[in-house]
């Protein structure tokens, strides 16, 4: 226990020196890489540097990403409202386009100083014109924390079930801005903590949640789009995020995974995902999570994947104990996995509260119900994540099915 206080205090340590919490007496260095980002000029003098070391230009990268259409909500404080009411269904307008963006370099540090004319966002490869964007940092969301309960988290869930409350606690300060709720999913999926910005009944509920029996992930992320009291003004403020902590299998769903991929995209739901696969295993659900997060706009990060390489407290040899299939030691294998999980927990954080908003109206005449959408940086060496397309239709649910 007081291992796992010394590494709270860590993170909130590392959460505070990125920016990504606030304290009362904020004490934040004015270097930008000391925050784990990189500013814009910063990336043009080392791309300019590269340009004239190999004799030639510096080179541009860029990623699509896309959003869905909604009907722009009022930006008071959240009011929970009932998912039956009618008057408040989860409803997509095609009026306006919604495009959350991150944008990181090559080492994964967060840009955040750049301007809208840096960016270019394209509809079906036809020139859109950006009619709102911001960077202002810790904008209003919704997240939903969808725990695997399912007999595959019971090696480490020790180590996830304490990521998943940092998570929580670090994303949800309290402040009327942050709302969350919490869906656990073994057999079936339920909504165990409905939408609250008071992160302790949350805490509470994971500090008592066992792991056994199938997964239902698929119904979960339905779950999370269809039977929860929703925060008046989503999805434009706040917005909506899903955090995934699981390995993306599913054996127990009423839904598919096609199905839950349209209505999260058609309900403007980024999804971020915590892989629980762990060292020495194969795992051939990681496909879901990461078609999930790329479709969407998000990102899977693995704090097992490679935790173990270096690490003298690991015995890496064949076991015939239950269902590991590598020993682990103890001391220096404890630490590396802790100090992953809590990096795990800072990267999703740093995306949740560091993102770009642009916002546009389609000027594109096609009648196609799925409008593929590219957002381009000009500046070189930086990877954009965004949605990679919307739905144009309209619908409303309430409460229920799609």
């Amino acid at each position: 226990m007081q291992f796992y206080k010394a590494m709270r205090a860590g993170m909130v340590c590392a959460l505070l020196s990125a920016g990504l919490v606030s304290a009362q007496q904020p004490a934040q260095s004015s270097d930008p890489n000391a925050r784990g980002e990189v500013t814009k000029e910063a990336l043009k003098a080392a791309a300019a540097a590269a340009a004239a070391k190999g004799g030639g230009t510096a080179a541009t990268s860029s990623t699509s990403g896309s959003s869905e259409a909604t009907v722009p909500g009022v930006t008071e404080a959240p009011k929970l409202s009932d998912p039956k009411d009618t008057n408040n269904p989860f409803s997509i307008s095609v009026n306006e386009v919604i495009v959350p963006v991150t944008v990181t370099d090559d080492k994964g540090r967060f840009v955040s100083d750049l301007d809208k004319s840096d960016f270019q966002i394209f509809e079906q490869n036809k020139l859109q014109n950006i009619r709102f964007f911001t960077r202002e940092r810790n904008q209003p969301v919704v997240i939903g924390f969808l725990l695997d309960m399912s007999s595959g988290s019971r090696i480490h869930w020790e180590n996830f079930q304490n990521a998943a409350i940092e998570l929580v606690q670090n994303l949800l300060t309290g402040d009327p801005k942050y709302a969350g709720y919490l869906i656990d999913y073994g057999q079936d999926a339920e909504v165990a903590v409905n939408t609250t910005t008071d992160p302790e009944l949350m805490v509470e509920k994971i500090r008592h949640l066992k792991p056994g029996g199938g997964s239902a992930l698929y119904d979960a992320i339905f779950l999370a789009c269809t039977n929860r009291k929703l925060v008046h003004g989503e999805p434009i403020e706040p917005r909506r995020v899903i955090v995934i902590v699981g390995d993306g299998h599913d054996n127990a769903s009423k839904h598919s995974l096609a199905q839950v991929l349209e209505l999260a995209s058609r309900n403007q739901v980024t999804i971020y995902c915590i892989s629980t696969q762990a060292f020495g295993f194969t795992n051939e659900s990681d496909a879901n999570l990461v078609k999930l997060a790329t479709e969407t706009g998000g990102r899977v990060v693995y704090p097992l994947g490679d935790v173990y390489k270096d690490t003298d407290g690991y015995l890496s040899h064949p076991s015939d104990d239950g269902n590991y299939a590598l020993t682990v030691g103890v001391g220096a294998y404890r630490s590396a996995v802790d100090g992953r999980m809590y990096r795990a927990v800072a990267d999703i954080a740093g995306e949740v509260t560091l993102q770009y908003i642009i916002r546009y109206v389609s000027n594109n005449p096609t009648e196609k119900a799925y409008r593929n959408v590219k957002v381009v940086v000009d500046l070189g060496n930086v990877k954009v994540r965004a949605r990679k397309g919307y739905y144009a239709t309209s619908i409303g649910n309430e409460g229920g099915s799609p």
